[in-house]
C-alpha cells in the first residue's frame, strides 16, 4: 500500500481522509479478486511490458508503481456482477489535430487514425464512483477506442472515436476515465462523453494534451464535470483524486520536460545571462534583501558563472511551462502569441538592424508623425520573413521589395482626436484618473510632505514644495482648507525611486529624477497639476538636491514645465510597467495558479471557479522572462531604470505589496481616494466621483464579488466546511508560505476560516486576473504609442541656468525637449511592444463568457443559472459605462477631443481596441 508523503514545501498531509494507494496497487487488488474481465487486445511494438496495469500520471522521477499480472478475460470485457442484467454504454472521444499540417504530420495522422480505428491507439478505462467492497476501490472496465462515430465532425481537424463497454447494471455512475496513449506522440483530448447510463450523457471535459506512453507510461486521469469537496469525494474516486494531485506536484528534482504537467516553485534567478556576458548578470530576486513572488520551476542547471542563477534558454527555444498552460494553436497562429514571438524574434532585430547605425533622437515633431504617416522602412535580410511572421493589426505593413518592409504605426487614441491634447495640464492630470496607470494617485492628507527614507543617506525628509507655493494656486484657499475639503492630491515616486537614481543616471543615455507632483481639484471638478518636485540624491555640495517647478506664464517657464512633466511621465511609465503591471498582476498571479493546480483537484469547486482565470498566464510570463524583463531585454533597453528595472520591482514588492490591499476597495481607501460608507455599493464612497478607473472598476468588482459569494455559499453551506476543507487549506497555506515565501510572516495575510474569508480572497484573485490587468494593460498603445505623451525614458536632466546646455535650451527649446525623449530606435521598439501587448486575440475569453470548449465545465444547473445572472450583470455594466461616457458632466471621460474611458468595458473584438476584460492575464 502506498502512503502519501507531505509535499516538500511545507508540512501538511496529502488531502484525503485516508492514505491512498497507488493505482497499480488498486488495480492489482481488484484483479486479485477477479472483478475485472477484459477483451485481449493486440500489443504495439512500442508498448511497455505491463501496460495493462493502470497507473497514475506521475513524473518519471516520481514513479512508485508496480505492475500486475492480468487475469483471465472473457469476450466482452465486462465487469463481473452479482446481477444478471448488463447495459451497453458508449464513450465518444473527441480529439483535435493540428489545424495546419505539413506532409509528415498528415502521414503520421493517417497512421494514428488507422491504429485508433483498429483499437491499438487509445485505451479507455472507465471508473465508477461506487466502490467494490472486495477491493476497496472503484469498479473499473476497459475498452480500446476504435472506429469512427457515425456523425464525424464537420471540422477537418476534429476527430471522433468511440469506445464500447458492457457493464453490469449495478456499476454505478462513472466518475473518472483513464486514458492511455499508445501512439508515438501526444494528442489533444477535447472531451469524452459517455452515453447509456440512466443519468443521461456524462461529460468528462479535458481540453488537455495526453502524453505518449513512450514519454510517460502512466495513464491520464480525467474526472467528470461534477464538483466535489474533498470530504464529498465518492469512495470509488478518492485514491484517484489524490494520485492526480501527486502527479502534478512532482518531486522538485531534475529538469522539466516539454510533455510534463508538473507545477512547482522557483525564485526569479533566470533573468540574467552571466555566461554570455558578465554585464548581463542579474541578482536573484528572492530573500530578505530582494524579495519577490515565486515563478514556475523549470529545473534547468545553474550557470557556470553563478551557481545560484539558472541557465537560460534563449529565443526561439521555449521556456518550460506545464503542457496544458501553453498557448493553444489558434492563439499561437493568430494574434497575440504569434505576434509576440514574431515581435521578439523578427521585428525587434530588424528595427535594430535598420536604425542602429543612425540611432538618433527625433529632430522635430514631424519626425514622430512620420511613423504614422510614412512608416519605418525595414531593410534587413530577414525583412520578408518579418512580414510573413507578423500579424500586426495596428502595424500596417507592405512589402516593397525582397528584404524590405514598410511598417506603419496606427495613430494612437490619445492624439487621434486631438493631436495637442498631451500638451495640456488638465490632460496630464486626467490620465492619472483615466489613463493607463490610474492606480498611483493619492489624496494628500497632511502637510508638509515627508519622506520615509533614511535622512542620513537621502537628506532632510521635508519636501521642497512649500506651503506658500501651493497656496498661490488655491484660489484664495489655505492649504489646511484644501486638505480638509479633499482638494489636494499627489503622485509620489520619491521614496520608491530615489535609492536607484544614482545608479540609473550612471547608465549611458539615461537621466532621471525621483518625482513628486501635487494636484489641485477645483470646484469645477477639474484636476490640474500645480507643482512638480524633481529630486536627485544629495551630495556634499547639495544636501538638499531638489528642484521645484510650476507651470508659469512666460515662454521659458512653460518649456521647463513641459520638461518637468516629461520626467514625471517617465517615472510613471516605469512604475506602471515594473510595479503595477508586471509585479501586481503577472508575477503575483503566478503563485496562485501554481498552488491551484498543485492542491485543488480538478473536481474541486474552487478549481472550477478559478480555471478560466488562469489561462495562458504561465506561458506569457515565461515569454516575458525570456525577452521582456530579462537582462538586456526590451524593458531594460527602453525604460529609464535600465539594468536596475527588476530591482526596483523587487523593492516595490518589499515596501508596498500586500495581498489584502490588492482588493480594489481596500486599495482606494489606502490611497485616500475613497472613504468608508456603508450606504454605498462596496461600502465605500469615492472622493472624486469622476474617477473613471475607480467608478467603473467598482462596478466590475461588485459583480465579481456577488458571483463569488453565491458560488461559495452554494458549495460551503455547512458551518466549518471552509476550515475543514483540507485541499483548500493546503492551497492557501502554500500560496502564503511558498508562492509568496518572502512575505510568509506578514500579519496582514487574510485568515481562511469562513465563507466571507474565502469570497474575499477569491474576488481579489479574479479581479487581479481580469479587471485590474485589463485596466493596466490594454491602454498601453492608445496612451503610450505617442512618445511625447508617455516617454518611457528621459535622456537628459533639465538644463539649469548656470549650465552650458541652458543657452542651447533657450535658443531651441523644442530640440532640447525632443533630444530628451527616447531615440528613434527606442521609441519604435517600445511602440511595437505596446501595440502587441494591447492586442486581443480572436480566441480571447472575456469575463462573463464561457468558451464553447468549456461549455460542460460544471454539472450543476443552479450554478449555471447563477453564472447567467453574472453575465447579465456585466451586460448591464457595459450599458452603464457607455452611458457614463456620454455624460457631459463627467469631464474626465467626455468633452472635445477627450477619449471615452472604455478600458473596463467587459467585451471587445480582436485587435487593439482599448476595451475588453479577458478572464485571465493572457497577454
Amino acid at each position: 500500500m502506498f502512503t502519501a508523503q507531505p509535499p516538500r514545501h511545507f508540512n501538511s498531509t496529502i488531502t484525503t481522509s485516508s492514505a491512498p494507494r497507488s493505482l497499480a496497487a488498486v488495480i492489482a487488488g481488484t484483479r486479485k479478486h477477479g472483478s475485472i474481465r477484459r477483451t485481449p487486445r493486440p500489443e504495439l511494438g512500442t508498448r511497455a511490458t505491463g501496460i495493462r496495469s493502470i497507473r497514475a500520471v506521475i513524473s518519471s522521477e516520481d514513479k512508485a508503481v508496480g505492475t500486475a499480472t492480468p487475469p483471465s478475460t472473457d469476450s466482452n470485457g465486462s465487469l463481473r456482477s452479482s446481477s444478471s442484467s448488463v447495459i451497453d454504454v458508449r464513450a465518444a472521444i473527441t480529439i483535435r489535430k493540428k489545424m495546419k499540417e505539413g506532409l509528415v504530420d498528415k502521414i503520421a495522422d493517417r497512421w494514428e487514425s488507422f491504429m485508433n480505428g483498429i483499437g491499438q491507439g487509445i485505451i479507455i478505462q472507465m471508473v465508477s464512483e461506487e466502490i467494490d467492497p472486495e477491493t476497496n476501490s472503484g469498479k473499473i472496465v476497459e475498452s480500446p477506442a476504435r472506429g469512427w462515430l457515425p456523425k464525424p465532425s464537420n471540422r477537418s481537424y476534429i476527430l471522433e472515436y468511440a469506445a464500447n463497454f458492457t457493464v453490469p447494471s449495478d456499476f454505478g455512475c462513472p466518475g473518472a476515465v483513464l486514458i492511455t496513449n499508445l501512439h508515438a506522440k501526444e494528442f489533444y483530448l477535447m472531451e469524452i462523453v459517455i452515453h447509456g447510463f440512466s443519468e443521461g450523457p456524462i461529460f468528462f471535459p479535458a481540453n488537455s494534451w495526453i502524453h505518449s506512453q513512450k514519454d510517460n507510461p502512466e495513464s491520464r486521469i480525467i474526472f467528470r464535470n461534477q464538483a466535489y469537496l474533498p470530504s464529498q469525494t465518492p469512495a470509488g474516486l478518492k485514491d484517484l483524486r489524490c494520485q492526480d494531485l501527486l502527479s502534478i506536484r512532482g518531486n522538485g528534482k531534475g529538469e522539466r520536460k516539454p510533455f510534463e504537467r508538473i507545477f512547482d516553485y522557483a525564485p526569479y534567478n533566470d533573468l540574467g545571462n552571466p555566461d554570455k556576458d558578465e554585464d548581463l548578470a542579474r541578482p536573484v530576486l528572492a530573500g530578505e534583501e530582494r524579495p519577490y513572488p515565486r515563478r514556475c520551476r523549470t529545473g534547468r542547471p545553474p550557470t557556470k558563472s553563478d551557481p545560484y542563477s539558472e541557465s537560460r534558454i534563449e529565443k526561439p527555444y521555449p521556456v518550460y511551462v506545464p503542457r496544458d498552460e501553453t498557448f493553444e494553436e489558434i492563439k499561437e497562429a493568430t494574434f497575440s502569441a504569434g505576434r509576440l514571438k514574431a515581435l521578439f524574434h523578427n521585428l525587434i532585430p530588424s528595427l535594430a538592424a535598420t536604425l542602429s547605425s543612425s540611432d538618433n533622437p527625433f529632430k522635430c515633431f514631424s519626425d514622430i508623425d512620420k511613423l504614422y504617416n510614412d512608416g519605418v522602412l525595414l531593410k534587413h535580410e530577414d525583412g520578408k520573413g518579418v512580414l510573413e511572421n507578423l500579424l500586426l493589426a495596428m502595424l500596417m505593413k507592405k512589402v516593397l521589395s525582397a528584404g524590405t518592409v514598410l511598417l506603419k504605426y496606427e495613430i494612437p487614441a490619445i492624439v487621434s482626436r486631438d493631436r495637442f491634447a498631451w500638451l495640456r495640464d488638465n490632460e496630464f492630470a486626467r490620465q492619472t484618473l483615466a489613463g493607463v496607470n490610474p492606480v498611483n494617485i493619492e489624496r494628500l492628507k497632511e502637510f508638509p510632505i515627508l519622506s520615509k527614507l533614511d535622512p542620513a543617506v537621502y537628506g532632510p525628509p521635508e519636501s521642497a514644495i512649500t506651503k506658500e507655493l501651493i497656496e498661490q494656486e488655491l484660489n484664495g484657499m489655505s492649504i489646511e482648507e484644501a486638505i480638509e475639503n479633499n482638494g489636494l492630491f499627489i503622485l509620489d515616486y520619491h521614496d520608491m525611486l530615489l535609492p536607484f537614481i544614482k545608479k540609473m543616471n550612471s547608465l549611458p543615455g539615461r537621466k532621471a529624477y525621483a518625482s513628486r507632483t501635487v494636484f489641485f481639484y477645483n470646484k469645477a471638478g477639474i484636476l490640474r497639476p500645480i507643482a512638480i518636485e524633481l529630486s536627485l540624491p544629495p551630495t556634499q555640495s547639495k544636501p538638499q538636491n531638489k528642484h521645484v517647478y510650476t507651470h508659469g506664464h512666460d515662454a521659458t517657464t512653460t518649456w521647463v514645465w513641459k520638461l518637468a512633466k516629461a520626467h514625471v511621465c517617465s517615472n510613471d511609465a516605469g512604475v506602471h510597467q515594473l510595479v503595477n503591471h508586471w509585479l501586481r498582476t503577472h508575477a503575483s498571479m503566478e503563485p496562485y495558479i501554481i498552488a491551484t493546480h498543485r492542491h485543488l483537484s480538478t473536481m474541486h469547486p474552487i478549481y472550477k471557479l478559478l480555471h478560466p482565470h488562469m489561462r495562458y498566464t504561465l506561458e506569457i510570463n515565461a515569454l516575458a522572462r525570456q525577452s521582456l524583463i530579462n537582462g538586456g531585454g526590451i524593458i531594460e533597453a527602453c525604460f529609464s531604470p535600465g539594468k536596475y528595472a527588476m530591482e526596483i520591482s523587487s523593492a516595490a514588492y518589499k515596501s508596498m505589496w500586500r495581498f489584502d490591499m490588492e482588493a480594489l476597495p481596500a486599495d482606494l481607501i489606502r490611497r485616500g481616494m475613497a472613504v468608508e460608507d456603508p450606504s454605498m455599493p462596496c461600502g465605500i464612497r469615492l472622493v472624486i466621483e469622476d474617477y473613471p478607473y475607480a467608478a467603473d472598476g467598482l462596478l466590475i468588482w461588485s459583480a465579481i464579488n456577488e458571483w463569488v459569494e453565491v458560488y461559495v455559499s452554494h458549495f460551503y453551506s455547512e458551518p466549518g466546511s471552509v476550515s475543514s476543507d483540507v485541499e483548500l487549506q493546503a492551497w492557501w497555506n502554500e500560496i502564503k508560505n511558498e508562492g509568496h515565501h518572502d512575505k510568509r510572516n506578514e500579519p496582514w495575510w487574510p485568515k481562511l476560516n469562513t465563507n466571507v474569508d474565502l469570497s474575499g480572497i477569491l474576488t481579489t484573485m479574479i479581479w487581479t486576473a481580469s479587471g485590474q490587468h485589463a485596466a493596466i494593460n490594454f491602454g498601453q498603445y492608445p496612451f503610450g504609442g505617442y512618445v511625447p505623451n508617455r516617454p518611457t525614458l528621459v535622456r537628459k536632466l533639465i538644463p539649469q541656468e548656470n549650465e552650458p546646455d541652458y543657452e542651447k535650451f533657450l535658443q531651441k527649446p523644442e530640440q532640447t525637449f525632443l533630444s530628451s525623449l527616447p531615440t528613434q530606435l527606442q521609441a519604435t521598439k517600445v511602440m511595437a511592444v505596446q501595440d502587441t501587448l494591447s492586442t486581443h486575440s480572436p480566441d480571447e475569453e472575456y469575463l462573463g463568457q464561457v468558451h464553447q470548449l468549456h461549455s460542460h465545465w460544471i454539472n450543476d444547473l443552479h450554478i449555471l443559472n447563477l453564472f447567467k445572472k453574472f453575465a447579465s450583470k456585466l451586460e448591464d455594466i457595459e450599458e452603464t459605462i457607455n452611458a457614463r461616457n456620454k455624460d457631459t458632466r463627467l469631464k474626465n471621460r467626455s468633452g472635445a477631443g477627450v477619449p471615452p474611458y472604455e478600458l473596463l468595458l467587459p467585451t471587445s473584438g480582436p485587435g487593439v481596441t482599448g476595451r475588453g476584460i479577458p478572464n485571465s492575464i493572457s497577454i
